[in-house]
């Protein structure tokens, strides 16, 4: 038996307040349930599909049944999830312009199967139209694998932000936690000297992003401070107090976080975190806003991001906010002609 204080450090798990999961040791479990249903809406409505036959788009999600959910052991992840979906779907033949409906059943998406081996079941409402049938059993079929395979990559990167912890050394240092390289290019970009600690003391990283929106700086910045607004973007109730000390919750709890300081067209600067992050821990974003006629240049800055949650933070803010923000900006210009 070794002597108290020798060993494995792999093998030792710390006490700590905050009851931390030090070197991954305890058995975590997260439910992604919610967040699943939100994400297979968010990749399977809307998907089109275009052949010689004609045009075919998927709608609603008609019926969603099942559960997912993702463990931490000993530094792995393990993931559950099992998934009964029928989503809708309409399409115009080309040659008739005849318009059909029906609706694709997938009644065993789960971890048991690839996505290649998973059953997609198309059918059709009766009557002609069977030349749109074959297209979504083809081509059809095939976009709904892809979207697949992007919940499940999102299921792996966005929803597991902070569930492996670093872990620690001899001496009680961390261990040093490999980074790529990222390219200085105008949309995303991470300071070369941007490893620093905030709130729990992991290792963290600076974020820097640039978009440019067909808004002017006022509409753009209530977007971000009106709940009605944020609520379209988001497609989800939210909690929006745009003054300094409000409080800010977004994707049914995935993002939570503080306004500490607004200038109403200018700047807005929030302590911001997403829930799987280690407790308490938060970065500091300030988007500032500036002004180029028609268009907004929206400036970024995220700081304190744990170097595990790098990618998929850049892909929340690029996703989940920039993208759906362009959207609701495109739909608000068509209103309007």
């Amino acid at each position: 038996m070794a002597k108290w204080g020798q060993g494995d450090p792999r093998w030792i798990v710390e006490e700590r307040a905050d009851a931390t999961n030090v070197n991954n040791w305890h058995w975590t479990e997260r439910d992604a349930t919610s967040w699943s249903k939100r994400k297979l809406k968010e990749v399977l409505e809307g998907l089109v599909v275009e052949g010689e036959a004609g045009r075919c788009e998927i709608g609603d999600l008609k019926h969603v049944e099942g559960e997912a959910s993702c463990n931490s052991r000993k530094g792995k992840l393990i993931f559950f999830y099992e998934w009964n979906l029928r989503l809708s779907w309409k399409g115009t033949v080309k040659e008739s312009g005849e318009k059909h409906k029906g609706s694709v059943e997938i009644p065993n998406l789960s971890e048991e199967n690839e996505v290649d081996d998973t059953e997609i079941n198309v059918s059709k409402k009766k009557g002609e139209g069977d030349v749109l049938k074959d297209l979504m059993r083809t081509e059809g079929t095939t976009k709904v694998r892809e979207a697949l395979r992007d919940y499940l990559k999102a299921l792996k990167t966005e929803f597991t932000l902070g569930m492996i912890l670093p872990t620690k050394a001899p001496g009680g240092q961390e261990l040093p936690t490999e980074r790529k390289p990222s390219g200085n290019t105008m949309q995303d970009s991470v300071s070369p000297q941007s490893v620093d600690t905030v709130g729990v003391k992991i290792p963290t990283v600076r974020i820097l992003m640039r978009e440019m929106f067909n808004s002017p700086a006022d509409e753009l910045y209530s977007i971000f401070t009106t709940k009605e607004l944020v609520q379209k973007f988001s497609k989800c109730p939210a909690v929006i107090e745009a003054e300094k000390g409000g409080k800010l919750q977004m994707f049914e709890g995935c993002v939570s976080g503080e306004y500490t300081e607004l200038v109403p067209s200018q700047r807005i600067v929030l302590k911001w975190r997403c829930r799987s992050w280690p407790d308490e821990h938060y970065a500091t974003v300030a988007l500032t806003f500036k002004d180029l006629a028609a268009q907004t240049e929206l400036q970024l800055e995220c700081k304190g991001v744990p170097v595990s949650a790098e990618e998929s933070t850049r892909q929340c803010w690029k996703k989940q906010y920039f993208e759906e923000i362009h959207i609701l900006l495109q739909q608000s210009q068509d209103r309007m002609e």
